[in-house]
């Protein structure tokens, strides 16, 4: 573990905590109105997720860098076995038993933070040129972006893996990546999706895709954007908000828990909530300047920013009608443990990259001298 030293306060990222903290705070108000016994839950997944951002705060991130390809295919591999292994709920295969026990894991959710390690690692032992990267070390990175997503649609579980694809690529395309590539991959995309549509989606996402393209919304979304117009300008009073505590706005503390913001705290409490991420979201991407040609930190701090958009994004989309009806949570805000671990310990690799960068820089002058 990192030794505690004064300059840990000087270099911590301030910044991050007091844009996370009130959306969790107004997360759990809304989950305890909804349900108590939720929100007990919520309290423990809580304590996991601030000490995973612990953990993974004070560990040596840097010296262990040389671990994190052991890591990826570790992780890889519990992806292939959930093919052979996995436990099938709601007609997917998604997860895995811990033995001896009555618990289950995701791996594809463990996946995403050894997937933007992978990737960190990759670009900083080989920093993009001027012109950005040719077309070999596009194929390499794009190895360790589709691996992961052929196995995870696969499930299926095309949400999780799409949000990985567009992360990875994302990503590449703020670091540098050459303009033709680029070109020529629109091009293909735009002449193959007929043939992905047709012949490579299941029933079920094409349904979801004709839900979202039909004149008449689904039930659920029906639902949600009746709580969203009764919530007005500033929102109802708890026991007011009668679309989630009657049960019609389904799912109202996880999927559509920005529908039931909306109904509880209106517009004005809509605002702030998408105002919070809004400045998450460019202050993670503002470090790009600060960050320079540390390029293991940018990947990671590129990529949670995609992470938070995307999920952010599609979620309240769904919720208004504007994207299919997909189980993508909003970060810190959805009840439940996975979503909410994951991110904690995106923050906590994260800060420790960021706090602790004075160490790698007294080596390097080190070095040097």
């Amino acid at each position: 573990m990192i030794k505690l030293d004064r300059r840990i306060l000087t270099h911590f990222d301030f910044v991050q905590p007091i844009l996370i903290l009130p959306i969790i705070a107004i997360s759990f108000i809304l989950i305890y109105e909804a349900d108590v016994r939720l929100a007990e839950k919520q309290l423990v997944y809580t304590l996991v997720g601030f000490a995973g951002f612990a953990f993974f705060f004070f560990i040596p991130l840097r010296k262990l860098a040389w671990l994190i390809p052991v890591i990826y295919w570790i992780n890889i591999v519990l992806l292939l076995s959930v093919d052979i292994f996995g436990v099938e709920k709601l007609g997917a295969r998604r997860w895995l038993n811990v033995p001896f026990t009555d618990f289950t894991i995701q791996p594809s959710e463990i996946f995403k933070s050894s997937f933007i390690l992978m990737l960190a690692y990759i670009i900083y032992q080989n920093p993009p040129p001027q012109n950005g990267y040719g077309l070999k070390q596009f194929l390499k990175l794009s190895f360790y972006i589709l691996l992961p997503f052929l196995l995870i649609a696969g499930e299926p579980d095309l949400g999780t893996a799409l949000i990985l694809l567009i992360v990875g690529y994302g990503m590449l395309f703020i670091i540098g990546v050459n303009y033709k590539i680029w070109l020529t991959i629109f091009i293909a995309i735009a002449v193959a999706s007929p043939i992905i549509y047709s012949d490579f989606l299941k029933p079920y996402q094409k349904q979801r895709i004709h839900d979202f393209l039909s004149e008449e919304p689904s039930y659920h979304v029906k639902q949600s954007i009746i709580a969203i117009g009764s919530g007005g300008l500033t929102g109802k009073q708890a026991d007011e908000a009668t679309q989630t505590h009657f049960k019609f706005l389904p799912i109202s503390t996880s999927d559509f828990i920005f529908a039931y913001t909306v109904e509880r705290f209106g517009f004005i409490g809509a605002v702030i909530i998408i105002l919070l991420y809004i400045l998450l979201i460019f202050h993670l991407l503002s470090l790009n300047y600060k960050l320079k040609d540390d390029y293991f930190t940018r990947v990671i701090t590129n990529c949670i920013a995609l992470f938070v958009f995307l999920y952010v994004a599609v979620n309240i989309s769904m919720t208004i009608g504007f994207a299919p009806v997909v189980g993508i949570p909003m970060p810190f805000f959805s009840h439940g443990g996975s979503s909410f671990t994951t991110f904690m310990i995106f923050f906590g690799i994260l800060q420790n990259l960021i706090t602790f960068r004075y160490l790698a820089i007294e080596k390097a002058i080190k070095i040097k001298f």
